[in-house]
């Protein structure tokens, strides 16, 4: 995974859950905040993380830094992705399609943040299987992470682009 230096980038940052959380111990419950963050910068970078602390603005700290960290820049064709992809995580599932231009960002819940804070203007997602907030985020940039340019493609078979486009 690629590093990018977070300090020159414009990052938006959108809260995707907060959850109450607690483990029992000895003494009785020991009850944090667990919180989602996505951030992304509009242009093709987005990230997810997770951050947990006994206070919501440390968590949200700490799943922004998470979310730094985890950061990948997104294929794309236009304001759409290149192909359809399949992203998993967990029982979460999500299938993130292409849209014509003028779309809008269909998709539900997290995976539309995750779609807007990449910079995605048209494209389509379907939520399979668990719905589950915090996977989904994770599901869809796996998808994200997984795309591939004609560009990528023609370098892997050691052709050029022309001959894999026609």
């Amino acid at each position: 995974m690629a590093k990018f230096d977070t300090s020159k980038m414009q990052l938006e940052e959108k809260m995707v859950t907060i959850r109450r959380v607690a483990k029992t111990v000895k003494g009785g419950r020991n009850v944090r905040f667990s919180v989602t963050m996505v951030v992304g910068d509009g242009e093709g970078h987005v990230g997810v993380g997770t951050g947990k602390a006994l206070e919501i603005p440390e968590a949200a700290r700490k799943a922004t830094e998470d979310a730094k960290k985890n950061l990948i820049k997104v294929a794309t064709k236009g304001t759409t992705i290149p192909h359809r992809i399949y992203g998993v995580h967990g029982a979460s599932k999500v299938l993130i399609m292409p849209a014509k231009e003028g779309t809008g960002v269909i998709a539900g819940s997290s995976a539309r943040l995750v779609l807007e804070a990449a910079g995605l203007k048209d494209v389509r997602a379907k939520s399979i299987g668990s719905a589950n907030a915090n996977n989904l985020a994770y599901a869809t940039l796996t998808g994200l992470r997984e795309l591939f340019t004609a560009d990528k493609v023609a370098k892997l078979r050691g052709k050029t682009k022309e001959e894999i486009v026609g």
